[in-house]
């Protein structure tokens, strides 16, 4: 076992998350052997050429990896480890937290082709496709934004990808639709936090809406100029939010579930042309996290 593969135990965790083999094309290669490549491209970010030979032929270790991204093989895979983890009771909903973080892309990262891009094999689009890939353009150079809601145990719940210059007020929503926890026993799966904890980027009205709506209790500072205008229109205006120092010193478990996805280099800085594949590779690295005992 080399430095950075699955341990036995995270294996055993895996495997049963994992597509079969052997269907209708051919016996697939290894899956642990071309995870595990899968997983050295993402920590180290090294291109898909220059992947060691341990790992086969790095067109096949690719090939998984983009299918999978495309299929959405990698989401289930993710909603299967989570579902799991909820049931041994290893997710913190006592507090949940909203953030973003920009990723740098890379000079490779642009450039992909015009065509529209397809699920290999099939004619339907990829399953996290964007018309726009992902990437934005400001001063820095192309960036891209990954949203993401993460539990008391700094690891990611739901993750979604936008160009680097959207801002996250109006993404607040759909990356909190994305939490949806399965339940082994069957049943509804498990879509609210006890408590959720966001900066003042998050602050707005739409935004506390959706969460009183959704009967969820939060902690989200205002802004000054929110405040100063709340204030101007009287009792118009509203009560102010509440806020609770204590419980926000909490948020910084979001930061530290971000800089663990970014100890994967090819999560810090994209490489990957296409958003869908990018997806993947963040999934990956996020599924990493929860194997993790």
């Amino acid at each position: 076992m080399g430095r950075g593969d699955l341990t036995d135990k995270e294996w055993a965790r895996l495997k049963r998350h994992l597509p079969e083999s052997g269907k209708r094309g051919g016996r697939w290669a290894s899956h642990r052997r071309v995870i595990n490549g899968i997983l050295y491209r993402n920590r180290t970010g090294v291109p898909w050429r220059d992947l060691p030979a341990r790992f086969g032929k790095w067109k096949t270790v690719y090939e998984r990896h983009r299918r999978w991204s495309a299929d959405g093989t990698w989401d289930k895979i993710f909603a299967a480890v989570l579902a799991h983890a909820d049931a041994e009771g290893r997710i913190d909903w006592s507090m949940v937290s909203v953030d973003s973080t920009s990723c740098r892309a890379h000079q490779h990262a642009a450039g992909a082709r015009k065509t529209t891009a397809r699920v290999p094999g099939k004619r339907r689009l990829p399953r996290q496709h964007r018309p726009d890939e992902g990437l934005g353009r400001s001063r820095g150079g192309l960036t891209c934004k990954i949203h993401l809601v993460g539990e008391g145990g700094r690891r990611p719940l739901a993750l979604l990808l936008t160009p680097g210059q959207w801002h996250d007020a109006p993404q607040f929503i759909p990356v909190m639709e994305r939490i949806r926890v399965g339940r082994l026993g069957g049943g509804h799966p498990r879509t609210r936090p006890d408590h959720l904890g966001g900066d003042k980027a998050y602050s707005s009205r739409r935004n506390r809406r959706y969460l009183r709506r959704r009967q969820i209790k939060h902690t989200i500072p205002e802004p000054k100029n929110q405040r100063a205008n709340r204030r101007s229109r009287g009792s118009k205006g509203g009560r102010p939010s509440g806020f609770d120092k204590t419980i926000y010193k909490r948020r910084n478990e979001v930061e530290r579930t971000i800089n663990g996805l970014k100890n994967s280099r090819a999560v810090a800085t994209r490489y990957d042309k296409r958003a869908y594949v990018f997806h993947g590779t963040v999934t990956v690295a996020a599924i990493r996290l929860w194997l993790r005992p």
